[in-house]
């Protein structure tokens, strides 16, 4: 199992940390021990001074599917939730900041929150959905926002890497991410639906 993410696909979220608009998807993974365990809280690691909550919609991938064609590609989907995408900020302008990837930013232990599952249509990526992510602020965000559709995104991405029945699919974040602090607690929602709570630590 292998989690891609999406970076810049917001254009909101693209301006507000001063980045250049993507004119195709921006792809980075994390490793499968990034995903937080259930019911576990976010530790903010001893290493960085400034994590971010990245709200995001996330789906997860239901069979085998190598240069999936965008007309079929939603059929490749079996269930989608809300997710975040713990970032430790400081770390991640450095590394960008030398040229450097920056995957230790994005893809460190627990740094992939995965809400509960929940079963999708049969209709293509029209979708607008959304986002809710209470933490003192709110991140809301509307998936009809997102620069490059879903089925966008699939068929890109299986260009590169073939798509497993269970890998997941981080669709990237909406504008008003903010540092968390040892105290919070993330109640995140898709469409008004509560599926996921972490406390930080």
């Amino acid at each position: 199992m292998k989690i891609l993410c999406i970076g810049r696909n917001y254009p909101a979220h693209v301006a507000e940390l001063g980045n250049n608009m993507p004119d195709e998807p921006v792809i980075f993974c994390k490793p499968d021990s990034a995903i937080l365990a259930k019911r576990h809280p976010f530790i903010i690691p001893s290493w960085t001074q400034e994590v971010h909550h990245e709200l995001e919609w996330v789906l997860r991938i239901g069979k085998v599917g190598k240069t999936i064609d965008e007309d079929f590609a939603w059929s490749y989907v079996d269930a989608m939730t809300v997710g975040i995408d713990f970032t430790a900020r400081d770390i991640q302008r450095s590394l960008k900041a030398k040229g450097l990837p920056w995957e230790k930013s994005k893809g460190f232990d627990g740094s992939a929150a995965i809400g509960q599952w929940m079963p999708v249509g049969k209709s293509s990526d029209t979708h607008e959905l959304q986002l809710d992510n209470q933490v003192g602020m709110l991140q809301k965000g509307n998936t009809g926002d997102m620069l490059f559709t879903v089925n966008q995104l699939i068929a890109h991405a299986s260009r590169y890497f073939t798509l497993k029945t269970g890998d997941i699919l981080f669709t990237g974040t909406p504008s008003g991410v903010a540092a968390v602090k040892a105290g919070d607690r993330l109640t995140a929602s898709l469409d008004g639906t509560t599926c996921l709570q972490v406390d930080i630590r």
